[in-house]
């Protein structure tokens, strides 16, 4: 472990709490943009976030660290897959703010974590300690509850959890520093991306440029998708991984205040009886994390 892993220190808990603040405060962002097809609002988050990941590296002098993953044809070919899946992961976002399931992606930001073990579990052989287990049952059984009163699986929490899910697993293998993988995953999307705009464009059916409000609003996703990446991930670095595990439950605990409180989402019956139940099985598997990680100390 590095000494990063081992101790906390103040700069790596103020970007990693600025990180989570901003991804708390995004809903209330890609709420304005809800008139724009997600799709569309996917597109601008790719290609406006380019400049700002490109001038980071320039600054950085990492840029060789891009030209070596771009040549390297395995590198490409995962960035290629954490690609494709982190811009799903976006589009699910997008149209479940603007549709109204805000409190749908606070449910799949809360259980993330725990499918993150699971998904351990199965892929790669670990086995989950007793508590885990049980804070893995309570979140299967919140999903139940959901799935009984909706009568279908509650798709959008499902689905960002699983996208997010295999994205964070496949990004492990990506051998290549978090900014640039960033920057190498935005570069990939931007063809397809550009591609669909100008099509839109063609169709006369985009929303840049139609008026100064869309366009800057548009423009500023590269802005609130790239930052609080490029923070969190500058702040993990500089944290252990136990703290990193508790500060992840503050974006979406605030999405679920602003999907209630903002929004005016319904907070139904199977809702009050699923989340605590979610709440309950975070504080389980978060105690049990702790006491792992002072375990290994």
């Amino acid at each position: 472990m590095t000494t990063s892993e081992n101790k906390d220190t103040p700069a790596g808990l103020g970007f990693a709490l600025a990180a989570y603040f901003m991804w708390g405060f995004l809903p209330l962002y890609m709420k304005m943009v809800a008139h724009i097809p997600p799709a569309e609002v996917v597109a601008h988050r790719v290609l406006w976030s380019v400049p700002i990941a490109g001038g980071l590296l320039i600054v950085l002098r990492r840029t060789g660290d891009l030209m070596d993953a771009l040549r390297n044809p395995r590198m490409l070919l995962m960035a290629l897959i954490t690609a494709a899946l982190v811009s799903l992961n976006w589009g699910i976002y997008v149209w479940a703010i603007g549709s109204g399931h805000a409190l749908d992606a606070a449910l799949g930001y809360y259980i993330n974590p725990l499918f993150s073990v699971a998904m351990a579990a199965v892929l790669l052989g670990e086995r989950p300690q007793g508590a885990q287990l049980l804070a893995i049952a309570l979140a299967a059984a919140a999903v139940v509850i959901l799935t009984i009163q909706a009568g279908s699986l509650p798709w959008v929490a499902v689905g960002l959890t699983v996208t997010w899910g295999f994205y964070a697993y496949c990004k492990k293998s990506l051998p290549i520093g978090p900014n640039q993988g960033f920057l190498l995953e935005v570069l990939i999307l931007t063809i397809p991306a550009l591609g669909y705009l100008v099509f839109l464009a063609v169709q006369g059916e985009g929303h840049f440029s139609l008026s100064w409000r869309d366009t800057f609003l548009l423009m500023g996703c590269g802005v609130v998708t790239a930052v609080p990446l490029i923070t969190y991930a500058n702040g993990a670095k500089l944290l252990r991984l136990t703290t990193i595990g508790i500060l992840q439950y503050i974006a979406p605990t605030m999405i679920f205040l602003v999907a209630v409180f903002v929004f005016g989402e319904e907070f139904d019956r199977a809702r009050q009886i699923a989340f605590p139940m979610i709440w309950a099985a975070l504080v389980i598997y978060s105690v049990s994390l702790v006491r792992q990680m002072r375990a290994k100390a």
